[in-house]
Protein backbone atom coordinates (compact mmCIF):
# COMPACT_ATOMS: atom_id res chain seq x y z
CA UNK A 1 0.00 0.00 0.00
CA UNK A 2 1.60 3.54 -1.13
CA UNK A 3 0.47 7.12 -1.24
CA UNK A 4 2.29 10.14 -2.80
CA UNK A 5 2.57 12.84 -0.20
CA UNK A 6 4.39 15.95 -2.01
CA UNK A 7 7.20 14.09 -3.90
CA UNK A 8 7.77 11.35 -0.92
CA UNK A 9 5.83 7.47 -0.91
CA UNK A 10 4.59 6.77 2.43
CA UNK A 11 4.16 3.10 2.35
CA UNK A 12 2.77 0.75 4.77
CA UNK A 13 3.83 -3.16 4.72
CA UNK A 14 3.24 -6.13 6.77
CA UNK A 15 6.11 -8.00 7.54
CA UNK A 16 9.66 -8.14 9.20
CA UNK A 17 11.78 -4.60 9.09
CA UNK A 18 14.79 -6.05 9.18
CA UNK A 19 14.36 -7.45 5.62
CA UNK A 20 14.00 -4.08 4.53
CA UNK A 21 15.93 -2.38 2.00
CA UNK A 22 15.46 0.96 2.19
CA UNK A 23 18.33 3.44 3.45
CA UNK A 24 18.10 3.22 6.93
CA UNK A 25 15.32 1.44 9.26
CA UNK A 26 14.45 2.69 13.02
CA UNK A 27 15.01 1.02 16.01
CA UNK A 28 12.51 0.74 19.04
CA UNK A 29 15.90 0.43 20.95
CA UNK A 30 16.20 0.59 25.35
CA UNK A 31 17.82 3.57 26.97
CA UNK A 32 20.77 0.73 27.60
CA UNK A 33 21.02 0.79 23.49
CA UNK A 34 22.44 -2.77 24.20
CA UNK A 35 19.65 -4.91 22.57
CA UNK A 36 17.04 -6.39 24.21
CA UNK A 37 13.64 -8.47 23.01
CA UNK A 38 11.25 -7.55 20.27
CA UNK A 39 12.15 -5.50 17.23
CA UNK A 40 15.71 -4.86 18.94
CA UNK A 41 16.31 -8.21 19.47
CA UNK A 42 15.57 -8.67 16.16
CA UNK A 43 17.19 -6.06 14.52
CA UNK A 44 20.34 -6.79 16.96
CA UNK A 45 20.55 -10.49 16.01
CA UNK A 46 20.39 -10.04 11.97
CA UNK A 47 22.50 -6.93 12.04
CA UNK A 48 25.13 -8.75 13.87
CA UNK A 49 27.77 -7.68 16.41
CA UNK A 50 28.88 -4.54 14.86
CA UNK A 51 25.68 -2.43 15.36
CA UNK A 52 25.89 -3.49 19.16
CA UNK A 53 29.68 -2.20 19.12
CA UNK A 54 28.75 0.97 18.04
CA UNK A 55 25.94 0.83 20.31
CA UNK A 56 28.71 0.58 23.27
CA UNK A 57 30.70 3.63 21.91
CA UNK A 58 28.19 5.75 21.85
CA UNK A 59 26.88 4.84 25.06
CA UNK A 60 30.49 4.89 26.46
CA UNK A 61 30.40 8.78 25.02
CA UNK A 62 27.16 9.44 25.96
CA UNK A 63 25.71 7.45 28.18
CA UNK A 64 21.98 6.30 28.00
CA UNK A 65 20.34 7.21 25.45
CA UNK A 66 17.10 9.42 26.64
CA UNK A 67 13.63 8.68 26.07
CA UNK A 68 12.38 10.32 22.56
CA UNK A 69 15.79 10.71 21.19
CA UNK A 70 17.56 8.83 18.57
CA UNK A 71 21.43 7.99 17.35
CA UNK A 72 22.81 6.54 14.59
CA UNK A 73 24.71 3.21 13.72
CA UNK A 74 25.85 1.02 10.79
CA UNK A 75 23.79 -1.35 9.55
CA UNK A 76 25.95 -3.80 9.89
CA UNK A 77 24.73 -7.50 8.42
CA UNK A 78 21.24 -5.63 7.42
CA UNK A 79 20.14 -4.46 3.75
CA UNK A 80 19.68 -1.00 5.53
CA UNK A 81 23.04 0.77 5.45
CA UNK A 82 21.95 2.58 8.55
CA UNK A 83 20.23 2.08 11.67
CA UNK A 84 18.45 4.83 13.64
CA UNK A 85 17.88 3.66 17.06
CA UNK A 86 15.41 5.36 19.16
CA UNK A 87 13.69 5.08 22.63
CA UNK A 88 9.90 5.03 22.98
CA UNK A 89 8.16 5.60 25.96
CA UNK A 90 6.57 3.18 28.64
CA UNK A 91 2.98 3.59 28.76
CA UNK A 92 1.87 4.99 31.97
CA UNK A 93 -1.83 5.82 31.54
CA UNK A 94 -0.78 8.32 29.73
CA UNK A 95 0.33 11.11 32.61
CA UNK A 96 3.84 11.20 31.39
CA UNK A 97 3.83 13.23 28.24
CA UNK A 98 3.84 9.87 26.44
CA UNK A 99 2.29 11.29 23.38
CA UNK A 100 4.89 14.05 23.36
CA UNK A 101 7.88 11.64 24.18
CA UNK A 102 6.79 9.06 21.00
CA UNK A 103 6.23 12.06 18.56
CA UNK A 104 9.58 12.94 19.22
CA UNK A 105 10.90 9.19 18.15
CA UNK A 106 9.43 9.87 14.92
CA UNK A 107 10.83 13.71 14.55
CA UNK A 108 14.29 12.72 15.51
CA UNK A 109 14.82 9.98 13.79
CA UNK A 110 13.72 11.94 10.55
CA UNK A 111 16.03 14.63 11.45
CA UNK A 112 18.75 12.45 12.09
CA UNK A 113 18.17 10.70 8.69
CA UNK A 114 18.07 13.89 7.16
CA UNK A 115 21.40 15.27 8.78
CA UNK A 116 23.20 12.04 7.30
CA UNK A 117 21.90 12.29 3.71
CA UNK A 118 19.38 9.34 3.62
CA UNK A 119 16.43 9.39 0.91
CA UNK A 120 14.48 6.54 2.31
CA UNK A 121 13.56 5.27 5.84
CA UNK A 122 11.32 2.14 7.39
CA UNK A 123 10.00 2.31 11.23
CA UNK A 124 8.25 -0.18 13.40
CA UNK A 125 5.21 0.17 16.06
CA UNK A 126 7.50 2.36 18.58
CA UNK A 127 6.66 1.18 21.91
CA UNK A 128 3.16 -0.99 21.11
CA UNK A 129 4.96 -3.98 22.32
CA UNK A 130 6.60 -4.54 25.73
CA UNK A 131 5.83 -1.09 26.57
CA UNK A 132 2.36 -1.09 26.64
CA UNK A 133 1.70 1.71 24.30
CA UNK A 134 -2.13 1.45 22.94
CA UNK A 135 -1.35 0.83 19.25
CA UNK A 136 -4.44 2.84 18.00
CA UNK A 137 -2.81 5.97 19.54
CA UNK A 138 0.66 5.00 18.78
CA UNK A 139 -0.27 4.56 15.17
CA UNK A 140 -2.45 8.08 15.09
CA UNK A 141 1.01 9.60 16.82
CA UNK A 142 3.36 8.31 14.30
CA UNK A 143 1.12 8.79 10.77
CA UNK A 144 0.62 12.80 11.74
CA UNK A 145 4.12 13.09 12.83
CA UNK A 146 5.14 11.79 9.60
CA UNK A 147 2.82 13.39 7.62
CA UNK A 148 3.76 17.23 9.49
CA UNK A 149 7.62 16.33 8.65
CA UNK A 150 6.94 15.52 4.44
CA UNK A 151 4.75 18.38 4.57
CA UNK A 152 7.79 20.51 6.03
CA UNK A 153 10.50 19.07 4.55
CA UNK A 154 10.63 16.78 0.55
CA UNK A 155 14.34 15.10 2.00
CA UNK A 156 12.67 11.94 1.53
CA UNK A 157 11.84 10.06 -1.47
CA UNK A 158 10.28 7.01 0.79
CA UNK A 159 9.24 6.75 4.31
CA UNK A 160 7.66 3.40 5.36
CA UNK A 161 5.66 1.91 8.07
CA UNK A 162 6.60 -1.95 8.74
CA UNK A 163 3.80 -3.95 10.72
CA UNK A 164 5.06 -7.20 12.02
CA UNK A 165 1.72 -7.90 13.22
CA UNK A 166 -1.58 -8.17 11.28
CA UNK A 167 -3.47 -5.74 14.13
CA UNK A 168 -1.38 -3.11 13.24
CA UNK A 169 -1.35 -3.20 9.94
CA UNK A 170 -4.64 -3.10 10.15
CA UNK A 171 -4.84 0.00 12.43
CA UNK A 172 -2.28 1.68 9.96
CA UNK A 173 -4.11 0.67 6.73
CA UNK A 174 -7.73 2.48 8.10
CA UNK A 175 -5.84 5.51 9.54
CA UNK A 176 -3.58 6.56 6.39
CA UNK A 177 -6.71 5.60 4.26
CA UNK A 178 -8.75 8.11 6.54
CA UNK A 179 -5.91 11.04 5.94
CA UNK A 180 -4.22 10.37 2.50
Amino acid sequence: MEYLLNSTIIALEKGDITKSDLDCIVNAANTSLLGGGGVDGAIHRAGGREILDECIRIRNKQGNCPVGESVITTGGRLKAKFVIHTVGPVWNGGNNLEDEKLGNCYKNSLNLAVQYGLKSISFPNISTGIYKFPKDKAAAIAIRTVLDFVLQNESFKKIQFICFDDENYNIYQEKLRAVL
